[in-house]
């Protein structure tokens, strides 16, 4: 990197809550979000907005005409990044950029449309803008009034880094001071369970105490739930005073694809992204890794035997939220930073609470966070105290 990016505000809406102070509070408390929802007859764990949450969405679809045909994805969008904005202080000048990605967009609107054209011949007028793939940039501009570039993409799970990693080389490329990046995603609906299930993957209706058991390396089930969310970080560039965080390395890789869905057994993508984000930073500076971790069985362990293989006998502490608030798809990424900026800002290191750990960092300065997509897409961001 060319320098250093500050990360001066940040905002999410999940099944944890939608203040930092409520998520945080969340996120000690060692329970799960998980509940059981019906999808066409068969129930299937997953991790729903809050009550409060759900309310505030509601709230502002009933806004104004424009947004009552909206998608779940994009309000969650908008809603997320209202406070960003805010909490970094960007009332003023709106000439930012902005990247919002999702894995599946608009999941909801698309079955929706689809069984209206499979019971009629025929699509509603709004079917097509409303499920755009650039739908929730263009709406978050939109609703912010900007003047910046508006960009949207999908690149699965690891969508949310991979903004962040095009806002940052926005920002150094010094067409831009300010760039707000993320992810959201809607995906708790039938046909994107089945999907997930198809693959199997999915967790089972078992009501154990930890339905997802992500960072479990012996286990011998796939586990992975989904979950609802978003999250959006503003960018600037260079040190700021208000700095949240800060951003010292980014790393990414793709591996050759041996399957739709593989990822090698040493996990060679997040190998080499890591060792890019530490650039030259020492591996026993690493505090703790956020990690990707979705509750495979395949998936977790190759992660795990990459961190080994990039830190050797000194791992740095692990920890990912995918046990409490599921699999969010495209937003994952974000939402793992989000917690690393929390640990940074509160100095605790958040554990997985089924995992034994001999000893945890009472210090936390310098913490990377993992996110892969289908096809071995990974981005690493070290993350460090302002």
């Amino acid at each position: 990197m060319q320098q250093k990016i500050s990360i001066t505000g940040i905002s999410s809406i999940s099944p944890l809550g939608i203040s930092s102070g409520d998520i945080w509070k969340a996120y000690k408390d060692s329970s799960h979000r998980i509940s059981f929802k019906d999808f066409e007859g068969k129930n299937a764990p997953v991790a729903v907005l809050s009550q409060n949450a759900k309310q505030k969405i509601e709230k502002l679809r009933a806004e104004n005409s424009h947004y009552e045909a909206l998608d779940d994805s994009v309000l969650f969008g908008i809603f997320a990044a209202r406070q960003a904005v805010k909490n970094a202080g960007w009332n003023e000048d709106r000439n930012f950029g902005i990247n919002i990605g999702s894995s599946r967009g608009a999941t909801g609107l698309f079955e929706k449309y689809h069984q209206e054209f499979l019971e009629t011949g025929k699509s509603s007028t709004l079917s097509s803008p409303t499920t755009t793939l650039g739908n929730i940039s263009s709406w978050i501009a939109h609703d912010l009034q900007t003047k910046g570039p508006e960009i949207s993409h999908s690149i699965t799970c690891s969508t949310a880094l991979h903004a962040m990693l095009n806002g940052i080389a926005w920002l150094q490329s010094g067409l831009v001071d300010q760039f707000l990046v993320g992810g959201s995603e809607a995906p708790l609906t039938p046909f994107t369970i089945a999907q997930m299930k198809a693959l199997k993957i999915y967790a089972s209706n078992d009501k154990v105490a930890y339905p997802c058991q992500a960072m479990n390396w012996d286990k011998k089930r796939n586990s992975m739930f989904l979950g609802e969310g978003a999250a959006i970080a503003c960018l600037e560039k260079g040190v700021k005073e208000n700095a949240l965080a800060l951003i010292g390395g980014i790393g990414y890789a793709t591996e050759p694809l041996k399957h739709n869905i593989s990822i090698s057994t040493e996990a060679d993508c997040f190998q080499k992204s890591m060792k890019m984000a530490l650039g030259k930073t020492a591996e026993n500076e690493i505090d703790a890794i956020v990690l990707h971790a979705p509750g495979t069985v395949k998936g977790d362990l190759a992660e795990y035997n990459a961190i080994k293989t990039v830190f050797k006998d000194k791992l740095p502490a692990l920890t990912t939220n995918k046990w409490k608030i599921g699999h969010t798809f495209g937003a994952s990424g974000i939402l793992s930073l989000d917690l690393a900026v929390l640990m940074l800002k509160y100095q605790e290191f958040i554990p997985v609470p089924f995992v034994t750990y001999h000893s945890t960092p009472k210090r936390l300065n310098k913490i990377i966070v993992n996110a892969v997509g289908f096809g071995g897409n990974a981005v690493s961001i070290l993350l460090e105290k302002p």
